[in-house]
Order: structure tokens, then C-alpha cells, then sequence
């Protein structure tokens, strides 16, 4: 063989040589690539997980219905991010040959699976708001009902027994007022049964309240009886108004939001967490891809 056929071969191996190298560096590049962006979508992942946490807190805490709606749209649009990330970054790891790592990403999407479905009743509650509506009642319209049948009530003037109907007008007063100190424990309440308790000291209150009007009657002046008729009329709005109470009290969704966020919400953030810190750690020690 001449010289310059040797020289040729030896030429062509080069090439070929070179040419490889260059493809195995382009592999190494992109496969760097995607770890980086692996990296990159395990950081953000935790980031959006907190935001969707701490967004649907604020829901269950927020005093308006304006803020628990806004808040828990947050809340919403951060699980979203949370489930892009996790489907953008399943196959990245798969393609990466990263088994631990894929192994951890598959468990915190089971474990937000569980989240999702807990944080929806959160939410779904947080939004109803039925304990600061009845808050808002109670110290509103109630208040100004209770107010109207306490002004009626002392408007009358006595025919006879004037002690009597004193004595009558504060009965029925003190009851009225007693039905809206309950109404403060009841909203308060997680109990059914302390609730029921509470329920049937109203209606007592109410029967003490609507015996002293009858009493008062036969006792008054005749010019005086509107405004018993008036007082009649402010205590039935009163306890259509404390009906709506009670009903909203009963409902419970503040008080159960909470009380699912503080208990059942809490033990599976924490894990939630853990695991996209694993992941974090285990993609940190990944310089380079694994081999072909």
C-alpha cells in the first residue's frame, strides 16, 4: 500500500473518530440540559406546592367572601403549576435513566393526588362561609330586631300594676337578650349536641318572651297595645332572623375547614414536602447523566 493510501485511511479514522466524539459530546450537553431542567422543575414544584398551601389557608382564614373566593382561586392556579411540573418532569427523569428520582416524583404525585381531593372540601367550605354569615346576622339584623323589640316593649304604659308590668318588660327583654348571647357559642360550636342544647335554650327564651307580651295585655293602656303588636312583630323577625342563624351555624363550614386544615391537611403537607425535598437532594448529586 502507498503512502498515500495509508494517509487517507489514517485520515478517514479520524474523521470517523472525531465525528463520534462529536456525538457523544452532544449527548452529554443535552442530557446536562435536561438535568438542569430537571433540577430547575423539582425546585419550582415545592415553590408552587407552598403557594397552593398557603393560598388555601388563607381561604379558611379570610373574613369576607370576596377574599376566601380570591384566595382560594390562588390556590387553585397553584395546583395547576404543581401538576404541569410533575407531568413535564416524569418524562425528563424516565429519559434520564433516573430511578430514584422518578420513584420519588411518582410518590409525591400520589401523595398530591390525596392533597387535591382533601383541599377541594377545604375549599368548597372555606367559600360557603356559613359561620361568618351567621356572625354577620347575628350582630346586623338580629341586633336591630332585638333593638326594635326592646323599644317597642318599653314604650307601653301600665293601666295597673305598674311594678308588675315592669317586671314583665324586663322578662321579656332579658329573654330576647339571652337568645342572642347563645347565638355567639352556637356559631362557635363543632358539637351537633351542644348545639341542640343550645337550640332548645332559644326556644325557651322565646316561649318566656312570647308569655310575658300575653301577660302584658290585660295590663296596659289601650293606647299602649300598638305598640305591643309592634313588639310582636320586631320578635318574630327576630327569630326568622335566628333561624337563619342557627341553620348557617349549623352548617359548620368555617369551623370544618379549619379544623380539617389543622388536622387532616397538616399530616399531608408535611410528607408532600419531604418528598420534593428527597427529590431535590437526589437530582443535586446528578453532575453528569448516566451512562449509554
Amino acid at each position: 500500500m502507498t503512502g498515500e493510501g495509508r494517509t487517507g485511511r489514517q485520515r478517514l479514522g479520524i474523521i470517523i473518530i472525531a465525528a463520534g466524539l462529536a456525538g457523544r459530546c452532544g449527548d452529554v450537553n443535552a442530557a446536562l440540559e435536561r438535568s438542569s431542567e430537571a433540577r430547575r422543575l423539582s425546585a419550582d414544584l415545592l415553590i408552587e406546592f407552598t403557594k397552593a398551601a398557603d393560598a388555601a389557608n388563607r381561604a379558611v382564614m379570610s373574613d369576607t367572601d370576596e377574599m376566601s373566593i380570591a384566595d382560594a382561586r390562588e390556590a387553585e392556579v397553584a395546583k395547576q403549576a404543581v401538576q404541569k411540573d410533575i407531568d413535564t418532569l416524569a418524562p425528563i427523569l424516565q429519559g434520564l435513566r433516573y430511578t430514584e428520582e422518578t420513584r420519588l416524583l411518582q410518590e409525591f404525585a400520589g401523595r398530591f393526588a390525596e392533597y387535591q381531593l382533601l383541599d377541594r372540601r377545604i375549599l368548597d367550605l372555606a367559600v360557603e362561609n356559613t359561620n361568618l354569615k351567621a356572625q354577620r346576622l347575628s350582630y346586623g339584623p338580629a341586633q336591630a330586631a332585638a333593638d326594635a323589640f326592646r323599644e317597642s316593649v318599653e314604650a307601653v304604659v301600665p293601666a295597673k300594676d305598674i311594678w308588675r308590668v315592669k317586671a314583665l318588660i324586663a322578662t321579656a327583654v332579658s329573654a330576647v337578650r339571652e337568645i342572642q348571647v347563645l347565638q355567639a357559642p352556637h356559631i362557635a360550636d363543632a358539637e351537633d349536641a351542644s348545639m341542640t342544647r343550645l337550640e332548645k335554650r332559644m326556644a325557651a327564651e322565646d316561649a318566656v318572651a312570647r308569655n310575658a307580651l300575653a301577660a302584658l295585655q290585660p295590663l296596659v293602656e289601650a293606647a299602649s297595645r300598638p305598640h305591643l303588636g309592634a313588639a310582636a312583630t320586631a320578635l318574630d323577625q327576630f327569630m326568622a332572623l335566628n333561624a337563619q342563624i342557627v341553620k348557617l351555624s349549623r352548617r359548620n363550614s368555617n369551623v370544618r375547614s379549619l379544623a380539617l386544615s389543622l388536622d387532616e391537611k397538616r399530616k399531608l403537607i408535611a410528607p408532600c414536602e419531604e418528598t420534593l425535598r428527597a427529590l431535590q437532594a437526589a437530582l443535586s448529586k446528578h453532575g453528569y447523566p448516566v451512562g449509554r
